[in-house]
């Protein structure tokens, strides 16, 4: 596993490419693992791992340990954040990597679960954010791998066709496509507003004389 782990980042930085890889991290006796995922420069360094917070039942009593704490890293100005698989079921994760004003999730999925992508590509419609959606090349004939752009789009889809394959976009941070430019600067900054309290000076209080809140 250490070797593996070794030659994806020597790899990485002999072809001046950024990489996400999953992993198994290694605790001391007797813990269990980790569930991870290694972030690795252009130049070849770990740069961060993201341990996989929320488990299902079997990885929680067999086979793995939690992780505590989202993880953000940035590349050229542009924010990444991290989530695993069953991850895709919990929205506080996706939540919180807005409040931490990620430009794009990466989501690693093992997981044959058409459904499961349709989440994923909402998370990109209500937090307005990219989003990275990666499966094993088996799993594309139900779902590829792709990337959602800020407004629920997807961009760009590997073929369905259980081949290994690539899916490339451009996370342009000042793109002026109709959908992103709404969901990146004004749909994102307005629900912001929205939850921090912005309603609040325009609360009519109840009148006392309309009895319930069912009266008519």
């Amino acid at each position: 596993m250490h070797e593996e782990a070794e030659s994806i980042a020597d790899l990485a930085g002999r072809l001046g490419l950024w990489v996400a890889f999953g992993s198994i991290h290694p605790l001391t006796p007797p813990n269990r693992p980790h569930n991870s995922l290694y972030v690795v420069s252009d130049q070849g360094r770990l740069v961060t791992r993201y341990d996989k917070r929320f488990l299902s039942n079997t990885e929680v009593s067999f086979l793995y340990a939690p992780g505590s704490s989202p993880v953000v890293f940035e590349i050229d100005g542009v924010r990444f954040g991290c989530a695993l698989c069953i991850e895709a079921e919990f929205p506080e994760v996706f939540a919180e990597y807005e409040r931490l004003d990620v430009d794009c999730v990466l989501l690693s999925v093992m997981v044959d679960d058409a459904a499961r992508a349709v989440v994923a590509q909402a998370y990109g419609r209500l937090y307005g954010y990219w989003l990275g959606y990666s499966v094993p090349a088996q799993f594309s004939a139900t779902v590829p791998s792709g990337v959602v752009a800020p407004g629920g789009r997807w961009l760009a889809r590997c073929p369905a066709d259980g081949r290994p394959a690539l899916a490339v976009a451009d996370l342009d941070l000042d793109a002026t496509d109709a959908d992103i430019d709404v969901s990146v600067r004004l749909a994102r900054p307005w629900r912001r507003l929205a939850r921090a309290g912005l309603y609040d000076d325009h609360l009519v209080p109840e009148d006392p004389r309309s009895g319930t809140r069912t009266a008519f």
